[in-house]
């Protein structure tokens, strides 16, 4: 699946509840429920096993034990604002879950790199010795 089709159609999973919010607004903040709390259900996804693990790594505190990811989003002043930077912050998610991190391929030292980094140790070593206490012989 493409990733912008899922998180299209992830976003069409989304339940949204709007909640009274701290924050700049002035009275307006004690009048209306300007904070967003978006909830989406991954199990509904259907992801396969690697991305939802790394959702699961990258959401962290965010995602329930049941298995829904939390986004709160109090930033702005209205509704709509919140909304759209809920929105914005969980389709990030989703994209980063997504780009699963390439392998690491191992590197391997040919013997002639191998001889020039010991000699280098030995040399380093004979730098460090000459620095200890000096022998009064």
């Amino acid at each position: 699946m493409n990733v912008d089709a899922l998180v299209a159609h992830a976003l069409t999973l989304v339940e949204e509840s709007f909640i009274a919010s701290a924050g700049p607004g002035g009275q307006n903040v004690n009048k209306v429920a300007t904070a967003v709390q978006v909830r989406l259900d991954v199990f509904m996804l259907r992801l396969p096993p690697e991305i939802f693990h790394r959702l699961k790594e990258l959401a962290g505190s965010k995602m329930t034990a049941k298995g829904e990811i939390v986004m709160t989003a109090r930033s702005y002043r209205t509704q709509e604002q919140n909304r759209e930077d809920a929105r914005k912050r969980l389709g990030e998610l989703l994209r980063d879950a997504c780009n699963l991190p390439q392998k690491r391929a191992k590197s391997r030292l040919n013997r002639v790199g191998k001889v020039q980094r010991l000699a280098g140790k030995k040399i380093r070593g004979v730098v460090k010795a000459g620095r200890g206490k000096v022998k009064l012989d």
